[in-house]
């Protein structure tokens, strides 16, 4: 066989390794026509059972793939959900999903929303099926992807993971300065701000290798949000009522016009374990310039926000608090510095409708 053929059977394999971004470790390249469904599905919102809603409207690309103006994404009808939309970008990298890892695998999540009853709440996997084979232009994709039109339920998680695994950035300004050898592409403040990071002991969970850096260490941790949380909504709750208007409500002005918000026990809910009360996966901190607000449960509109709350030691008044979180010694330089770093962290070309990431043109 010779080297031509070689190379091109390797840039169709399922299987072929795509030269990953600066800073960031190789990955396997999703099959094109797999990818090119799932983005068609992405955006479609007549997946949903009122035809309103697609995984796009939680996850907007020109919003770092999460929704920067809801602290908690909206869902069927205008129900508020418990959590924060996390960002999709290098999500092909985690090795579980959700905030409380439920899903060990992209195409065990995909199916997911399209079936909870407060998301895009179809009724079970043959309705979704059914919906999406009376769709135009439906049967093409699936025969391109599949071999033939018939839509089914893992045909549809497959499609929708391999265009999750096109959304790949790095060669952040900190990448090339790290991994690049580009001495000048991190400012002075941002160094120190890389300096504290790993002094003050943040790389313990969001780790830096020596080759790439996925901002994670794929873990589960209680970092004293989510008790903040609940003792916040016991006396008075925070409103958006449009974009940079927000206001106060009581507990008892929230009820008369509302329901409270379901307690959320974090990775507990899913392993049962006491360890893990109000445990949330670590989060990447890639493009963290871009994915406000922050946390599982949207509560801190800014960097500066995420940065007090760990100097100040978390929540050390719940007893479930992991002991790595300790309070910090830092200047106002310092928090700038950090923050510095942080902003280094962001992309320069991000994924956008209808480029699958550019690879597909």
């Amino acid at each position: 066989m010779s080297s031509a053929l070689l190379a091109l059977l390797s840039m169709t394999s399922p299987q072929a390794v795509n030269g990953a971004p600066l800073g960031l470790p190789d990955l396997p390249e999703p099959p094109v026509a797999q990818a090119l469904l799932g983005e068609t599905l992405f955006f479609d919102r007549r997946l949903s059972a009122n035809g309103t809603l697609s995984c796009a409207m939680c996850h907007l690309p020109e919003q770092g793939f999460t929704a920067n103006e809801l602290r908690t994404s909206v869902g069927m009808e205008g129900v508020s959900l418990r959590r924060n939309a996390p960002t999709l970008l290098n999500v092909a990298f985690q090795r579980s999903l959700f905030h409380d890892g439920r899903a060990a695998s992209l195409e065990a999540q995909a199916l997911m929303p399209l079936m909870h009853p407060d998301e895009m709440a179809n009724a079970s996997v043959a309705a979704l099926v059914a919906r999406t084979a009376s769709l135009r232009g439906y049967g093409r994709l699936f025969t391109q992807a599949f071999g033939d039109s018939r839509p089914t339920g893992p045909r549809i998680a497959i499609a929708l993971a391999a265009y999750e695994r096109t959304l790949v950035v790095g060669e952040s300004p900190f990448d090339r300065w790290r991994y690049g050898g580009d001495a000048g592409a991190l400012s002075p403040q941002a160094r120190r701000g890389f300096e504290l990071f790993a002094s003050q002991g943040c790389s313990r969970c969001h780790l830096i290798g020596e080759r790439d850096a996925l901002f994670t260490d794929h873990g589960f941790h209680n970092v004293g949000v989510g008790w903040r949380s609940e003792r916040q909504r016991l006396q008075a709750v925070r409103v958006q009522l449009v974009p940079g208007l927000q206001t106060q409500l009581s507990p008892d002005e929230v009820s008369r016009i509302g329901v409270p918000d379901q307690a959320d026990l974090g990775r507990f809910e899913v392993t049962r374990s006491a360890a893990d009360l109000r445990a949330i996966r670590t989060p990447t901190l890639r493009n963290a310039a871009l994915t406000a607000p922050y946390m599982h449960d949207g509560s801190f509109d800014t960097l500066e926000q995420v940065i007090d709350h760990y100097a100040s030691g978390g929540s050390p008044q719940d007893p479930a608090q992991d002991p790595l979180i300790q309070p910090l010694t830092l200047s106002p330089d310092d928090r700038r510095a950090l923050v510095a770093f942080l902003q280094a962290l962001t992309s320069p070309r991000l994924p956008a409708r209808g480029r699958t990431n550019g690879r597909y043109d």
